[in-house]
């Protein structure tokens, strides 16, 4: 088993600093986020949200999911350079999706190619 996780009572707390920095209610943020109120409840009491709950709570507060996530003894796990082009790539509005593809495709190759080993 993994010993690799994700820190629901981390991402709370990040979440409930921004709730309180806007000076908000926990219903607003529900309604803001666009999340169940139920989910907010859940949080609350350890629980993890679900993932399109955490998509969009993070979206709402300016959060990074990954900072949340602990790795093995501790640290944070850290994404491969493609990974993370790829996902900007993939969240560009002003690509479409076959060029997102394609830029993926060449920034692949020349990564390989040219990376220390």
């Amino acid at each position: 088993m993994s010993s690799e996780r994700f820190d629901g009572d981390a991402f709370f707390s990040a979440v409930d600093a921004q709730r309180q920095a806007k000076k908000l209610t926990w219903k607003k943020v529900a309604e803001q986020a666009k999340v169940p109120a139920s989910t907010l409840t859940r949080m609350s009491q350890g629980r993890r949200p679900d993932i399109d709950s955490l998509a969009a709570l993070c979206s709402w507060a300016g959060l990074a999911a990954e900072n949340f996530y602990i790795g093995e003894a501790g640290r944070i796990a850290e994404a491969e350079p493609l990974t993370v082009v790829t996902a900007h790539f993939r969240a560009d509005p002003k690509l479409s999706p076959e060029g997102a593809k394609a830029l993926e495709a060449l920034i692949k190759t020349a990564y390989q190619q040219l990376r220390i080993k």
